[in-house]
C-alpha cells in the first residue's frame, strides 16, 4: 500500500471553517478557527475570530515577543491601543507590534452585528504578555500564544505585585 504524499491545498475558504466558542464571564466571548497551523505554518499564526456585539475576545494585553495584525472583515469595533482608541470597520487593518503598555491592544465589537476579523501573528516563543488593566504577566515557553498547548513547558500567569527578587529564596 502506498501513502499519498500529495500536499493538501494551501487555500481555505473562511466560510468553511468550523468555529469553536470561547467565553469568560460577561465581557469576553468569541468564536474562532485556526487558519495557519492546519495548513502547515509553524512560524505564522492566523485565526478567524467572530466577536458578538459588546464583547471582546481577550483582555487588553501586550506581547513582548510577538507582533499581531487584524484584518477586519465585517462589523464595527474599537481598537484599544496603548492609551488611545480607534474605530475599526470592514476593510481596515490594525497592526499591533510587540512592546509594552504602549502597544497593549484589545478589539471590542461595538456595532449591532458581530465583529469578524482575521488575527495574524508571529509565533515566537517564549513570549511574555502584560495585562495593564489587571496588573498581570503571563509567560509561555514551548509554544507561542495561540500555539499547541500540549507543547508548552511553561504557562504561568501572576500579578506583577507578587514578583520577588531574582535572588529571593536562594542559598547565599
Amino acid at each position: 500500500m502506498t501513502q499519498d504524499h500529495t500536499p493538501r491545498s494551501p487555500v481555505v475558504t473562511l466560510d468553511d471553517l468550523d468555529l469553536s466558542p470561547q467565553s469568560y464571564g460577561t465581557r469576553f466571548h468569541a468564536a474562532m478557527a485556526a487558519i495557519a497551523a492546519p495548513l502547515g505554518a509553524m512560524h505564522l499564526g492566523a485565526r478567524l475570530v467572530e466577536v458578538p456585539p459588546g464583547k471582546a475576545a481577550w483582555p487588553f494585553h501586550a506581547h513582548h515577543a510577538n507582533d499581531e495584525m487584524f484584518v477586519i472583515l465585517s462589523g464595527t469595533g474599537e481598537l484599544r491601543f496603548g492609551p488611545d482608541r480607534y474605530p475599526v470597520a470592514a476593510g481596515m487593518v490594525a497592526v499591533c507590534p510587540a512592546g509594552g503598555a504602549e502597544t497593549a491592544h484589545q478589539l471590542i465589537a461595538t456595532g449591532t452585528e458581530p465583529l469578524r476579523y482575521v488575527a495574524v501573528s508571529t509565533m515566537r516563543e517564549p513570549d511574555v504578555m502584560a495585562y495593564p488593566d489587571s496588573g498581570k504577566l503571563t509567560v509561555f515557553a514551548g509554544a507561542a500564544p495561540g500555539g499547541d498547548k500540549a507543547k508548552r513547558r511553561v504557562a504561568s500567569s501572576f500579578r506583577t505585585t507578587d514578583a520577588v527578587d531574582y535572588w529571593d529564596g536562594e542559598e547565599p
